[in-house]
């Protein structure tokens, strides 16, 4: 059985039916210089990356006010690849968080590390109570929303081509690197559910083809959640993508390494490429509609039209529940 992960660095001219071999038996596939980390299979690899994330250069002191990141290796501590093939262990990486809490300090962010392993547990106990209800369109709550199954649009998503900078360049560094930033899922997942009201199980179908960390549990669970039809009570929560954007890639450069097309936009003006004026797109080499797409929906008005169908679909659920309670009274 196929217990690591094997990467292979290939220039981006490499033929297509290549990679798609590579894919097939078992090598994962990185386009050269991109990715966050090169990614190496198996417990010793695992160790050794815990061992330099923790000890050699102390980024666990750290950890909660650098989570969030998106670019480089040390942002955040990369350990999911290895935890979702069990090369390691969640009790071992526990075990070593308390040791750097005796020798090194016990903070916010070795506190938070540890809460990470518990959402990772949460999830397999939802997954143990709930068993194949995850996969259901009407998720953990039994909402039955009317979702859409636009391929057209969701083939705009998968390929990063929505017009909205943030979203495409998580989409782009996703399929390049088969890796995404927890904060990167959470936006694409919003946008795709919130704002295009296209099926979350298709989007949950993508990042397991997709993911080098794929882990049944938090994908499905975590795709429940961002849909609004798993165990959240705040009801249709939805990213704003500019404001994301804005506060998690304040200079943009998250956004101009994965879009080269808009990397002579100035700062200010990056994540809402939409609105250059003619003049200011030739001055900065890029042609909205030609180069760089126009926003495939307007962002609030979308998720206003969304709210509506949620709002609906959870009043129905209210009521279809009630009447089955009453008849169980009788």
């Amino acid at each position: 059985m196929f217990q690591g992960f094997c990467v292979v660095t290939l220039a981006s001219h490499v033929p297509l039916p290549f990679l798609v071999i590579l894919v097939i038996v078992g090598f994962y596939l990185l386009l050269s210089g991109s990715q966050v980390l090169d990614f190496q299979g198996g417990e010793t690899a695992g160790q050794a990356r815990l061992d330099q994330y923790f000890w050699q250069q102390d980024c666990l002191r750290y950890y909660k006010e650098t989570r969030n990141g998106l670019l480089g290796a040390n942002y955040s501590s990369k350990f999911s690849p290895w935890l979702a093939l069990g090369c390691l262990s969640p009790r071992y990486i526990y075990e070593q968080v308390l040791r750097y809490e005796e020798q090194r300090v016990r903070n916010d962010s070795t506190y938070w590390l540890i809460f990470e392993l518990l959402w990772r547990d949460y999830f397999r106990f939802i997954c143990a109570k709930h068993g194949n209800k995850v996969f259901h369109p009407s998720g953990l709550q039994g909402i039955a929303l009317p979702w859409k199954q636009d391929w057209q649009r969701f083939h705009q998503w998968q390929e990063g081509r929505t017009g909205y900078p943030f979203v495409d360049a998580n989409m782009r560094e996703l399929v390049t690197t088969g890796f995404m930033s927890n904060r990167g899922r959470q936006n694409v997942a919003s946008f795709l559910t919130k704002n295009l009201g296209i099926d979350w199980r298709m989007g949950a179908e993508w990042f397991e083809s997709q993911l080098i960390d794929y882990d049944v549990c938090s994908n499905w669970g975590n795709w429940n959640y961002t849909a609004g039809v798993g165990n959240d009570a705040r009801g249709f929560r939805f990213f704003n993508i500019s404001k994301q954007a804005r506060d998690y890639d304040p200079q943009g450069d998250y956004v101009k390494h994965w879009l080269p097309q808009l990397r002579q936009v100035p700062t200010q003006r990056v994540h809402e490429p939409w609105q250059l004026s003619a003049a200011e797109q030739k001055q900065y080499e890029v042609r909205l509609g030609v180069d760089y797409p126009l926003p495939i929906v307007d962002l609030f008005k979308s998720a206003a039209a969304n709210e509506k169908l949620y709002n609906a679909a959870v009043l129905s659920s209210n009521l279809s529940s009630n009447r089955s309670n009453q008849r169980r009274k009788r």
